[in-house]
């Protein structure tokens, strides 16, 4: 393993060096955790496959899709405002 790591003893390595965040942004682990986040939201509201069947349709219905999904997050955003 010395000659040829595995990538789990690379990893390993890399959070020894510079600690579990800076793997972390090192290996994209945060931006990958991101976006499954992401596809799971918009798998419990909106399901898992397309309705449509042709291709226009199918555009449609995705942009249909993400606008309430970003209409939901709007929703969910606490709007901050300074007093004195």
């Amino acid at each position: 393993e010395e000659t040829a790591p595995t990538q789990r003893h690379q990893h390993l390595q890399c959070i020894a060096e510079r600690g579990r965040i800076g793997w972390q942004r090192a290996s994209g682990y945060n931006d990958r955790a991101l976006i499954e986040a992401d596809i799971s939201r918009w798998k419990r509201v909106i399901g898992d496959g397309l309705r449509s069947q042709t291709d226009e349709r199918q555009a449609t219905e995705v942009a249909i899709a993400a606008d309430v999904l970003n209409r939901m997050l709007e929703l969910g955003c606490p709007k901050y405002v300074r007093v004195a």
